[in-house]
């Protein structure tokens, strides 16, 4: 079923390309459609790899998931005064093993550039900690991945706090 498969351009490319290989390459490899980077471009973008978190906890249950997020500020909104708290991020990590990303989502400018840019990290299982290790670009809209630290269960504000 055709449904079950992201409808989109990128992924028919990929499919097409590694069909081609198997029927006149020899290959085996096939499509994978898991955690494939979307994005919407809308106004304000909204990109995202993985589980949404209603299906990540029905999936896994609420209490098998840690859920990290924040509202931002991107640094261009800040002369012309956009609004505080319109952007937010969260990961979606599964306790079970050793918090690896199951959910990525970013809203706000440069949201497809921010997700492709985590695609590869996702699709490789990066985990909360590999977040947290790396040195972000500061300042730019995904350094604030690397800085996450506010989760749902803790009940804090993840209201945008400045750099």
């Amino acid at each position: 079923d055709l449904a079950l498969f992201p409808q989109l351009t990128p992924v028919a490319i990929q499919a097409g390309k590694l069909l081609a290989r198997r029927l006149f390459g020899g290959s085996t490899v096939e499509c994978d459609y898991v955690n494939v980077p979307t994005t919407v471009f809308t106004p304000l973008e909204y990109g995202c790899i993985g589980l949404s978190e209603e299906d990540a906890i029905a999936k896994y249950g609420e209490e098998n998931l840690e859920i990290y997020h924040t509202y931002y500020e991107p640094l261009e909104w800040t002369v012309p005064g956009r609004g505080e708290n319109v952007c937010y991020m969260k990961l979606i990590c599964d306790l079970s093993d050793q918090e690896r990303v199951i959910g990525f989502h970013v809203l706000g400018p440069n949201a497809g550039e921010i997700t492709q840019g985590f695609g590869v990290a996702i699709k490789a299982g990066a985990t909360k900690a590999h977040f947290d290790e790396a040195i972000g670009i500061h300042p730019t809209c995904a350094e604030n991945f690397t800085l996450l630290n506010i989760t749902k269960r803790s009940g804090e504000d993840p209201a945008a706090k400045g750099c």
